[in-house]
């Protein structure tokens, strides 16, 4: 099993805008053979010493899959293409942790 956390840095005020392309996509990528877990998660207030500031501008996609080919697949699949190019203008940069268990 694999873990990958995607952090999407969105243009100012269009968060929501790029949470209401993920909705429908969720499903679709969930059905995929190898996905274990995927959801969109925002920054939350818990008043912890050791938490980063509140990022109001960021979304972070949480990733399980079955392995790395898996994940490749999934990178390859229509619906990836679709999401990607309808977000393009939304997204202002994007950067991802693949991890495995230690």
């Amino acid at each position: 099993m694999i873990c990958v956390i995607a952090t999407i840095q969105v243009a100012a005020g269009r968060r929501d805008d790029l949470l209401a392309l993920f909705r429908p996509l969720m499903a679709k990528v969930r059905a995929e053979s190898g996905c274990i877990e995927y959801m969109t998660m925002i920054d939350t207030r818990s008043g912890l010493a050791a938490q980063d500031p509140i990022r109001d501008n960021t979304l972070v996609v949480v990733e399980k899959w079955e392995s790395i080919a898996a994940l490749n697949a999934h990178l390859k699949t229509l619906h990836m293409a679709e999401y990607f190019q309808k977000a393009e203008e939304l997204r202002l940069s994007m950067s991802l942790q693949v991890l495995e268990p230690a």
